[in-house]
């Protein structure tokens, strides 16, 4: 298969080509520049597996939760190219991303983003069961969700997973949570996602659906409290 991927939900993005055999990838953390290097940044990986993009099969995104921005600079590159050259795009949430290497194991998966504000991008799951739904927590509310796990030991994921046990650990004594060093490409991820769901038949993203946010933005909080302000 011949494919893009690009996640953009955080203020690092990490691109991927792969074209059959051969895999190439690109992680920059550099703060909030997306918008100048994102295209830049996939047509420089392509090239490095001799991919043209009208030749890919399919692209793949993460669609949030995450950045606001770096979201809708993803959206828009990869419909830019489906429209141009009738390549398909698969949206995965981002929390199934960062989880889905670990699906296997035997012990619940926790994955954990940072949502700033002391609040947490969260995800719970075991052996394909939901535990903690896809949400914006803070900590008092994550707590409750996590003392209904009936296991004692939780492995978390996620790109802000030691931060997340750090601040929930002496708030949930009684369980343990585990967790890699390190950080791994999600974008391996994406591809095996995309590629099981074209097996199952699972629909590309339509022209209207757009990023996942889960949490109003900042704009869209001043216009309720407007609102609020002037029915009172």
């Amino acid at each position: 298969m011949k494919a893009l991927a690009i996640d953009t939900s955080l203020t690092r993005i990490t691109i991927a080509a792969k074209n059959d055999d051969k895999t190439a990838y690109l992680t920059l953390d550099i703060g909030m520049k997306q918008s100048e290097k994102l295209i830049p940044s996939f047509e420089y990986v392509l090239s490095q597996v001799d991919l043209k993009t009208s030749e890919l099969d399919y692209t793949v995104l993460c669609k949030g939760p995450g950045s606001f921005t770096g979201l809708r600079l993803a959206f828009s590159a990869l419909k830019a190219i489906e429209l141009a050259y009738d390549v398909p795009v698969y949206g995965v949430g981002t929390l199934d991303t960062y989880s889905y290497a670990y699906s296997d194991l035997d012990i619940p998966v926790l994955c954990a983003v940072d949502a700033k504000k002391n609040r947490f991008y969260l995800k719970a799951q075991y052996k394909g069961n939901v535990l903690i739904d896809d949400g914006d927590y803070q900590l008092e509310d994550a707590c409750k969700g996590i003392l209904k796990i009936e296991s004692d030991r939780i492995f978390v994921c996620g790109s802000d997973a030691a931060l997340f046990i750090e601040r929930i650990k002496e708030l949930v004594p009684a369980k343990k949570f585990l967790c890699l060093r390190g950080t791994p490409n999600e974008t391996e991820n994406l591809f095996a996602i995309a590629e099981e769901m074209m097996d199952k038949k699972i629909p590309t993203l339509k022209d209207f659906d757009g990023p996942v946010y889960i949490r109003a933005s900042e704009a869209e909080e001043n216009l309720t409290a407007r609102s609020n302000n002037a029915s009172e």
